[in-house]
């Protein structure tokens, strides 16, 4: 049986500097798909966090190995722009899933119910915080409390 070894990807809507960390999410991205059998990189489309780590996972996936890992998308709805253009989407991620849970909840919890489910599912969480505030902060520090493994690529290494 295949072993998937799963990644949620969070990060703030604004990222004061998303090239300084550039270099830092391709590296954990290579080094994911080298110690593992597969990888499932879970994203969301909410901020500018989301559609960098997609690019770069699809840009590492592309330059090092693309056998091993898949891109999947977790809307916590159906939105308009997904159901308008649902064949792009599935050209550029490997699936598209829309959290039930999420899409029955009020809109304004629906964003947090779905982070906290790809939480639930993840094995590692690679994320951008560099400020305590915001749906990203709290997504991490459920995981946290939940013992998931975070790496902050907002912090130093030595941190």
């Amino acid at each position: 049986m295949l072993d998937i070894y799963t990644v949620a990807l969070f990060g703030h809507r604004y990222i004061d500097n998303p090239f300084r960390i550039e270099d830092r999410l391709e590296e954990e991205i290579r080094r994911l798909l080298s110690e593992h059998e597969y990888v499932d990189f879970l994203v969301g489309r909410d901020g500018e966090f989301d559609q960098f780590a997609s690019s770069a996972v699809l840009r590492v996936r592309k330059q090092y190995r693309d056998d091993n890992s898949s891109l999947i998308l977790v809307l916590p709805y159906a939105r308009a722009e997904y159901l308008n253009n649902e064949e792009s989407y599935h050209d550029y991620y490997s699936d598209v899933e829309i959290s039930y849970a999420a899409s029955v909840a009020h809109p304004k919890a629906a964003i947090q119910i779905r982070n906290r489910e790809m939480v639930d599912r993840a094995d590692l969480i690679l994320c951008c915080i560099e400020r305590e505030k915001g749906g990203a902060w709290q997504t991490v520090q459920y995981a946290i409390k939940q013992d998931k493994s975070v790496i902050n690529l907002a912090k130093d290494k030595d941190d």
